[in-house]
């Protein structure tokens, strides 16, 4: 292959995941678990207009984790550096005790990327996408990287199952569903929608939201005081899901916005494919 592979390159286990359309799942299964740390969520409050631009807020995180997977280096190096940047401009106020926090403060910043991160891993897997443990650490241990793009210390990152399952105990009593996560609920639900789309909405929208909410943790669940179906139930609904959506060709799925990976194809050639069956080569 010519050219940069990027950060990850086609060795890793995240360039063959991240390829996977379940990933949308797990994107908003991610903005379920985030929401759930008060000061985290208040920043996205503070500072965000994403009632009004749902569809421009996730298209920018895809794009970014697209860049940082299947860009080149310095593309990867320059998409942290203006998330960083943006970061470091940005406050928020602490509802309860009135105190003034920056959102780029890595206790923030690191429950932002283990929700994230963890609900990639969680959803795929459970969805069917073939890995073994020690590609789930393999996993959670190349995202070191991406932890520090936005700023934090790789070292102070959770780098396998075992640390991961450690720091959400950790921080278990700090979440709650507060009003913030309740607005972050509804508009995951009801997002809002030109009158023409309303149908679309009803019938796609709402069960990939109910989909990512039952696949939340069980304590998710608690705090936020709607039931799931069991959860044998859910990871029947993930694995039809899944296969579903996997058997549109991914050519066809890779054309929409933002392309990352057809470029990446372009660049390194045809072996840079990702696929479920290069995990373990």
């Amino acid at each position: 292959m010519g050219g940069d592979p990027g950060l990850f390159t086609p060795a890793s286990v995240t360039w063959q995941v991240h390829g996977d359309p379940m990933m949308w799942v797990a994107g908003i299964r991610a903005l379920y678990l985030q929401a759930l740390l008060p000061r985290a969520v208040r920043g996205v409050m503070a500072n965000s207009d994403f009632r009004r631009d749902a569809w421009g807020r996730l298209m920018r995180t895809a794009d970014f984790v697209g860049t940082t997977t299947y860009g080149t280096t310095e593309a990867a190096e320059r998409a942290g550096a203006r998330v960083r940047k943006i970061h470091g401009m940005l406050a928020a106020t602490d509802p309860d005790t009135g105190e003034r926090y920056g959102v780029d403060d890595p206790e923030l910043l690191l429950w932002v990327h283990c929700a994230e991160i963890d609900s990639y891993l969680h959803v795929l897997r459970r969805s069917g996408f073939p890995l073994t443990d020690a590609q789930a650490d393999r996993y959670l241990a190349e995202h070191r990287v991406s932890a520090r793009l936005v700023g934090l210390d790789p070292a102070a990152v959770p780098a396998d199952r075992a640390d991961m399952a450690a720091y959400f105990r950790k921080v278990r009593p700090l979440l709650a569903a507060g009003a913030d996560a309740r607005a972050v609920d509804d508009f995951l639900l009801r997002p809002p929608t030109h009158p023409l789309l309303m149908p679309a909405r009803e019938v796609l929208w709402r069960r990939v939201a109910h989909l990512a909410y039952a696949s939340l943790p069980p304590y998710a669940h608690e705090l936020y005081g709607r039931p799931a179906p069991e959860p044998a139930v859910v990871t029947r609904r993930l694995r039809a899901t899944g296969t579903l959506l996997r058997s549109v060709p991914a050519r066809l799925r890779w054309q929409l916005p933002p392309k990352h990976i057809l470029r990446a194809m372009a660049r390194l050639g045809p072996d840079a494919r990702p696929a479920p069956y290069k995990v373990g080569h």
